[in-house]
């Protein structure tokens, strides 16, 4: 028995090396085509379902993902099971989900709304060099690769593989064989404008599309006798096809993808194989078409079987050539399982190592999974300084070693934002606000930021702040702020507007802070305020005050928009103690501490395509009646629907609302942007007076609305009636409400 068994060893090695040399060995190139590239795998289904072996594969852009994972060692159904279930589109947003963001960053992007990226340095504006800096793409890419660790030459995977990327500085087409097959392939579909550069070896690389769409001088090189070569490339567009700038450009872009082709198929023989399935119709960006594209690309390599069964072996042949693949493959797959022996920190901005380690929260002795790992990656990103957020695993004797690479925006240090708004009622005077600001980071050690805001329109505000972390974590923190406010409110009643007053203001904030969670913070500080009132209701015209007092502010936000949320709750308590003062006329609480409390709570549930959204808002001030001017105010969409907007002022109020929202848009219309048709039940009121405050004097409203959240902001049309007898009509855009 014991000569036996290295003799069977030996006859095993024979026959697959006896097996290699008699066959020609065969190469496939995938072309690329962005979501026509599932044709890709219909082709490997029928190599598969033929005995055909692959020894060599390359591609270009999708087909460079399709070849790279062929490579890593997966079959075609369990490419079909991946690329099909992922959420491709996904791929091509950076934006951070809101709930991910910390509380200041959740604020700040619903006041500037309009998705921007700027900054301002050594006296020039800068931007990034794509729309899109690839995050989200590279976390999608790594995830269907599985954590496999950086190739030190791709001639090590079950397959031989090469991906082609274009240099961008001297249009030369860049073959890709070794290190990080992520970043390999995404390089290669990195589309130039749409998405940055990739930076590989010092090079920036794009789409290999523009240098080689259908590599098979890359194929040949690498030693294939026989090309299979897989051409999913768009056709030229016809004459009245060119009616738009962004036809013209696809067919520029047409141009230089077909040339490179035309150059590669002249270098087939007669030997050589070419499949075009018929996907000439089919959009490139629209991923819902990939299963058809899958199978007229099964289709195609099906009408040419007879000719591909020329390179078919045997069952047992195959059968060989498939364990050897698994073999291969199991070298760096079984690696996938083992602890991490350390985490290294490849860090390209300022953000404090430890801040990263918190956040990360990886360690030695960890086994790590791609669910792990892309929530981790997740966490960093959404501390929003970075252009760029990989990791990478190195395997050695001792286990696994993970690398997390951070490099801070490119457009940085300091940053512009723009927000923007229009409430109209149909009725009197339309609510438009703009806002802008500029931001100076990095100005400390920990991180300090220096904000100057402008807001014109409703209101006219000049403010500025500085925000200091107190700690390398970011934990702690001071705040202070100063702001000038010019404001006008109008009241009105069933006659229309009754009275207008004025509002100018400087206020100084100085507050200790702490970030207990991404969700909140609790904040401790002291806030001073003079100004001047108009008020047509009172005889002196112009009205001097000033108060100063402290204040505690609590606050949690998970919501995952601030308009139309469908996930997550959103609270916040603020208490205020205060010593208001007014100018020119004798009040007996002049002087007096008087107490201002305000608590808001806004949350929502997700049923499938519905949801149910809830809010509640109470306000009290000790101070009653004329005599302070810390009032609340109702009034306006979703807030007293049917009322203009602060149409009730008081000392104290209360409301609450009850909101259904049904997403039209994503489930019956079937698309990404979401499409709302929604209804609400609300009641409130205010009071100037304590002793007026009556829960028998709720006016009670609803409304009907239809509106879209999109990054842009929200936009609403809506309907609100109240019990009595108040209406009107709502348009926003851009309005948190």
């Amino acid at each position: 028995m014991s000569w036996r068994f290295p003799l069977v060893i030996v006859s095993c090695i024979f026959s697959s090396v006896l097996f290699a040399k008699e066959r020609p060995t065969v190469g496939l190139v995938l072309s690329g085509g962005g979501a026509k590239g599932a044709a890709h795998i219909g082709v490997l289904k029928v190599l598969e379902a033929n005995n055909i072996p692959v020894d060599y594969i390359a591609g270009t852009s999708i087909g460079a993902y399709v070849a790279g994972m062929y490579a890593l060692g997966y079959s075609a159904s369990e490419i079909e099971a991946i690329m099909l279930s992922s959420d491709w589109s996904k791929g091509f947003s950076d934006t951070i989900p809101r709930e991910q963001l910390s509380y200041r960053d959740k604020q700040q992007r619903d006041q500037f709304n309009i998705p921007i990226s700027l900054g301002y340095s050594q006296g020039q504006l800068k931007g990034p060099t794509g729309l899109l800096q690839g995050q989200t793409m590279s976390q999608l890419l790594q995830y269907s690769t599985d954590l496999v660790e950086q190739f030190g030459d791709f001639d090590e995977l079950a397959i031989p593989y090469r991906a082609v990327a274009t240099d961008l500085v001297t249009s030369e087409a860049v073959v890709l064989s070794s290190g990080s097959i992520v970043q390999a392939m995404q390089a290669s579909a990195t589309v130039p404008g749409a998405l940055q550069p990739a930076k590989i070896n010092g090079r920036l690389l794009i789409d290999g599309g523009i240098a080689n769409n259908m590599p098979v001088d890359v194929v040949k090189a690498m030693g294939a006798d026989i090309i299979i070569a897989v051409d999913i490339g768009s056709p030229l567009a016809r004459h009245e096809q060119l009616d738009s700038t962004i036809a013209v450009l696809e067919q520029l872009s047409n141009f230089l993808t077909n040339a490179s082709s035309a150059r590669q198929k002249a270098l087939l023989t007669d030997n050589d194989i070419i499949i075009r399935p018929a996907i000439d119709s089919l959009s490139t960006t629209d991923f819902s078409i990939m299963g058809l594209a899958m199978s007229l690309g099964e289709q195609a390599a099906t009408f040419q079987v007879t000719t591909l069964s020329r390179l078919s072996v045997t069952d047992a042949e195959f059968t060989t050539y498939q364990n050897n693949k698994k073999r291969k493959s199991h070298k760096w797959l079984n690696q996938i399982h083992r602890p991490l022996t350390a985490v290294k920190f490849d860090n390209q901005s300022k953000v404090s190592e430890s801040l990263l380690k918190e956040k990360f929260d990886l360690k030695p002795g960890d086994v790590v999974t791609k669910e792990t790992l892309d929530a981790a990656l997740k966490r960093v990103y959404s501390l929003n300084k970075f252009e760029r957020v990989d990791a990478e695993f190195d395997d050695t004797k001792a286990g696994r070693v993970l690398t997390l690479k951070t490099k801070a925006k490119s457009w940085g240090p300091n940053y512009l934002q723009a927000g923007f708004n229009w409430e109209d009622d149909f009725t009197l005077d339309s609510v438009v606000a703009i806002s802008l600001a500029y931001t100076m980071t990095d100005l400390t050690d920990n991180d300090g930021e220096w904000r100057n805001e402008l807001e014109l329109g409703y209101k006219q505000l000049v403010a500025t702040e500085f925000y200091q972390p107190l700690d390398r974590d970011q934990k702690f923190y001071s705040r202070n702020r100063y702001q000038y406010e010019s404001r006008k409110n109008d009241i009105y009643d069933d006659q229309g507007r009754n009275l207008k007053f004025e509002k100018d203001a400087s206020r100084f904030d100085f507050g200790i802070g702490y970030n207990y969670s991404d969700a909140g913070v609790v904040e401790l500080g002291i806030v001073a305020e003079t100004g001047e009132l108009t008020n047509d209701a009172i005889s002196m015209r112009n009205l001097d005050y000033s108060s100063v007092g402290g204040y505690f502010k609590l606050t949690y936000d998970t919501l995952n928009s601030i308009s139309f949320p469908t996930e997550g709750n959103r609270f916040s308590l603020n208490a205020y103690l205060r010593d208001e003062d007014f100018k020119g006329i004798d009040l007996t609480n002049n002087g007096d501490l008087n107490w201002q409390i305000e608590a808001d709570w806004k949350g929502a549930l997700k049923l499938g395509h519905h949801a149910i959204v809830g809010k509640m808002a109470l306000a009290t001030v000790e101070n009653d009646g004329n005599y302070t001017l810390q009032l609340s105010e109702l009034g306006g969409f979703l807030n007293l629907s049917g009322f203009h907007k602060h149409a009730l002022v008081g000392a104290h109020k209360v409301f609450g609302a009850f909101i259904y929202q049904y997403d039209l848009g994503r489930d019956v219309l079937i698309t990404d942007l979401p499409l709302y048709i929604g209804m609400s039940l609300e009641g409130g009121n205010a009071w100037y007076d304590r002793e007026l405050v009556d829960l028998d004097d709720l006016i009670y409203s609803g409304s009907l609305y239809l509106g879209t959240d999109t990054t842009w902001g929200p936009a609403a049309l809506g309907f609100g009636l109240s019990d009595n007898g108040e209406k009107a009509f709502y348009l926003f855009i851009g309005k948190n409400f």
